[in-house]
């Protein structure tokens, strides 16, 4: 996939360059640094680094399941 076809905020299933042995993962698109695509980072959810978008293989998009849905607790 394309880098130019990330949005800001989205996750994606990726790869590392680096090890490229280990599994797929999730990755998420951060703006924290910046909304101009020259300044987003990738973060793995649950940890607080931020790695550069080229230190991944972005894979696919991850969508959310359309056969489930969220119910209050109070349900």
């Amino acid at each position: 996939m394309s880098v130019a076809r990330l949005v800001p905020d989205g996750f994606y299933w990726g790869r590392s360059i680096k090890r490229r042995d280990e599994p797929l993962t999730i990755v998420q698109v951060s703006t924290i640094f910046g909304r101009d695509p020259e300044y987003w980072t990738l973060i793995v959810p649950g940890s607080d680094q931020h790695h550069m978008v080229g230190d991944f293989e972005i894979i696919a998009g991850v969508e959310a399941p359309a056969q489930y849905y969220l119910r209050d607790a109070a349900e």
